[in-house]
C-alpha cells in the first residue's frame, strides 16, 4: 500500500537526488561571482539579455497556456481552487510585466548594454521546455514546473545575497546593479509568492491522492530534475560574454 503524498508533493521533490545537483543550480560560478561583486559587466549584461527573452516572451506564453487548461466545467467543489489558480496565474502575468520593466531600468541606470546578444542554446532549451510542458502537459505538471522555476530562482539570489561584502561608497556600476537586482529577488513578498505557488501545486496534486510510486509522481520528479538542469545551464559560464555578441 502506497503512502499518500497529499499536500507534500513538493517536499518529496525537494528531498529527491537529481542527476544535476540542486546546489549546482543555485550556487553556480556566475552567482558566486555576483555575490562577491566581481562579475564582469558584460557577463551580467549577457545574462540580463537572456532573462529578457525568458521573461518578455516565453513566460507570458507559458502562463497563458496554463490558464487555458483551468477546467471551468468541472465539479462545483473544485471551482474555488480553479478561481484561486486563475487569480495566482494572473498575478504571474502582472508581475512579469513589472519585472521586465524593472531589469531594463536597472540596465539603463547602470550602463549595462543588454541589446545585441545572441540567444544562447541554454535559453532556447529552457524556453522550448516551457512551451512543451505548457502545451502537452497537464495543468498540475505546469504548476509544478512554474513553482520549481521560481523556487530555484529565489534560492539562487538568496545565495548571492548571503555572499555580499559590506557595502562601500567605492562600488562600481556593476556592483550597484547586482545589489539592486538581488534585493528585488529576495524580498519577503517574493518568498510569499513562491510559497503560494508551492501550496497551489500541492493542492492540485492532492486532488488525485497519488501514491509515491505512481506514474504521476515519476512525471513530477522528472519535471523537478529538468528544471534544475535548465536553471544550472541558464547561468553564463566564465568568458562566455567574449563570444556571444551578434555579428
Amino acid at each position: 500500500m502506497h503512502t499518500s503524498l497529499e499536500g507534500r508533493l513538493t517536499h518529496h521533490l525537494k528531498a529527491q537526488s537529481t542527476p544535476r545537483s540542486y546546489t549546482g543550480a543555485i550556487q553556480h560560478g556566475f552567482l558566486t561571482a555576483a555575490g562577491g561583486l566581481t562579475l564582469p559587466p558584460a557577463r551580467l549584461a549577457l545574462w540580463l539579455s537572456q532573462d529578457r527573452i525568458y521573461a518578455a516572451h516565453a513566460y507570458p506564453r507559458f502562463i497563458g497556456l496554463l490558464i487555458s487548461k483551468i477546467p471551468f466545467d468541472g465539479p462545483a467543489v473544485e471551482e474555488e481552487l480553479n478561481r484561486e489558480t486563475l487569480a495566482l496565474l494572473t498575478t504571474c502575468l502582472e508581475g512579469i510585466i513589472r519585472e521586465v520593466a524593472f531589469f531594463e531600468g536597472v540596465a539603463k541606470e547602470w550602463g549595462l548594454d543588454i541589446d545585441g546578444w545572441i540567444e544562447r542554446k541554454a535559453t532556447r532549451d529552457y524556453t522550448a521546455e516551457m512551451a512543451r510542458v505548457a502545451s502537452v502537459g497537464s495543468l498540475g505538471e505546469g504548476l509544478v514546473f512554474l513553482w520549481a522555476m521560481e523556487q530555484v530562482y529565489l534560492d539562487a539570489w538568496k545565495y548571492v545575497k548571503s555572499l555580499f561584502p559590506a557595502q562601500s561608497g567605492s562600488e562600481d556600476n556593476t556592483a550597484n546593479a547586482i545589489r539592486q537586482l538581488t534585493n528585488n529577488w529576495t524580498t519577503p513578498e517574493f518568498e510569499v509568492f513562491v510559497q503560494k505557488l508551492e501550496d497551489l501545486a500541492n493542492r492540485h496534486f492532492a486532488r488525485r491522492h497519488y501514491g509515491p510510486s505512481h506514474v504521476a509522481v515519476r512525471s513530477m520528479e522528472s519535471i523537478w530534475a529538468r528544471v534544475i538542469e535548465l536553471e544550472e545551464m541558464f547561468w553564463p559560464e566564465d568568458g562566455e560574454e567574449t563570444y556571444s555578441r551578434a555579428c
